[in-house]
């Protein structure tokens, strides 16, 4: 089976340093650690869900004057991908530069008409780590398969990007609280970090087409756009890099006061799930929120056969019920947050290429607290005892799902 073809682990952190959130040593210790500077004169606005996020990514495009980058794991049929599409293609009609990049597995199924209208307009579309040319299967690109582009990138003239967890799919329309949807949290930046979005974009661009980008209109000079410090942490693990694993090791293990975790996929390996339980046990107050319910049976099964050392470990766990949770956020005491593409599982750690945002500031920190205990509404908390007296179905799914577990 191709999901078997090429296999990583993270590299295994025997010790974490004692650093503390707040300390200078702590952004020092986070920046050597993600090879991510943290720079200042930045402004973030959370956007929920796509009733917030395609309208203002829609504004934007529409508003663009010189280029548009756009890497995308997922991108399905609907209206939302026709819209954007026809965005794009108006757009390049008028000599904006518009470079896409769709990831083959996970936008593997996108219609033809919907190609056609961006290639149409005159924009460069192409796959990420595509195994076929006209037809025909490349075997050796097969080594390469496993390890897929998860990042969300849009990046409007070098100066306005956003990143999240959405999808374009009309699954991600919507308030975030209706059945068969996505509940999704997504950012829009300016300032002087939107410049390492667009590198991340240039990164993968370069290695599918081998055009390297560049010049004012995609590195335009960057003025302070507000106050909040932030970096933006991008993981290749194929290229030997772990960042965001530890981005979020080291800010759980920083925390004094309450850790804040929404995250799909939630299968953290022995080194995450200590640090969360010794956290909880010198105090800092431990929310896990994941899925009530999700896309894959073996992915939500292998999730909540976790929940048992966290649970005895004074970790609160809340499955979402509203609707499919996607969202992948961390709020560390009330002032340290990250928001991207990351799950936390080894397929995100070790095999995808990801890319988060981190914000130092309280304003935002304190607004996803609110977003979360709105979302904890929603929810349904897990006991230690409901996990034990869970049915013999659900153990033969743990016992079966085992095998592929770092792949999911």
């Amino acid at each position: 089976m191709l999901v078997f073809v090429g296999c990583a682990k993270v590299l295994a952190v025997r010790k974490i340093p004692e650093v503390t959130l707040g300390d200078a040593a702590f952004f020092r210790t986070i920046q050597a650690h993600t090879n991510a500077p943290i720079v200042g004169g930045n402004r973030v606005e959370v956007l929920l869900n796509g009733d917030e996020t395609f309208p203002r990514m829609l504004r934007d495009i529409t508003s663009a004057k010189s280029t548009i980058t756009f890497a995308q794991y997922l991108y399905e049929d609907g209206s939302i991908a026709n819209e954007l599409a026809h965005a794009f293609a108006e757009r390049c009609r008028v000599g904006v530069k518009v470079n896409i990049l769709l990831d083959r597995h996970g936008s593997g199924k996108v219609p033809a008409d919907i190609i056609r209208t961006i290639k149409d307009g005159g924009c460069h579309i192409e796959y990420f780590r595509q195994i076929e040319a006209d037809g025909i299967i490349f075997p050796w690109r097969l080594l390469r398969y496993n390890y897929r582009s998860h990042r969300r990138v849009l990046v409007i003239d070098g100066r306005i990007g956003f990143t999240g967890g959405y999808g374009v799919s009309d699954a991600w329309t919507g308030n975030g609280r209706m059945p068969k949807h996505w509940r999704d949290t997504n950012v829009r930046i300016e300032g002087p970090v939107v410049s390492f979005l667009q590198t991340a974009f240039a990164e993968s661009w370069l290695e599918t087409t081998g055009i390297a980008i560049g010049g004012d209109d995609y590195f335009p000079r960057l003025d302070q756009a507000g106050t909040m410090q932030a970096q933006i942490v991008k993981s290749s693990p194929l290229g030997g890099s772990f960042q965001n694993y530890m981005l979020f090791l080291l800010s759980i293990n920083s925390a004094k006061k309450s850790i804040f975790i929404t995250n799909p996929y939630f299968i953290p390996d022995e080194v995450m799930t200590d640090a969360l339980v010794k956290a909880a046990g010198r105090g800092v107050r431990v929310v896990i929120l994941t899925p009530g319910t999700i896309d894959n049976r073996f992915t939500y099964t292998a999730s909540r056969s976790h929940y048992g050392p966290l649970l005895r470990g004074g970790v609160e766990v809340f499955e979402y019920k509203a609707a499919f949770m996607h969202a992948k956020t961390i709020v560390v005491d009330g002032v340290w947050a990250t928001i991207g593409s990351t799950n936390i599982d080894n397929r995100s750690f070790a095999l995808n290429q990801e890319i988060n945002l981190t914000v130092h500031d309280s304003t935002v920190a304190r607004h996803l607290e609110e977003i979360f205990r709105e979302d904890l509404k929603y929810s349904e908390a897990v006991t230690y005892e409901q996990w034990q007296s869970r049915g013999v179905f659900e153990r033969l799914f743990e016992f079966f799902s085992f095998p592929i577990k770092e792949q999911l």
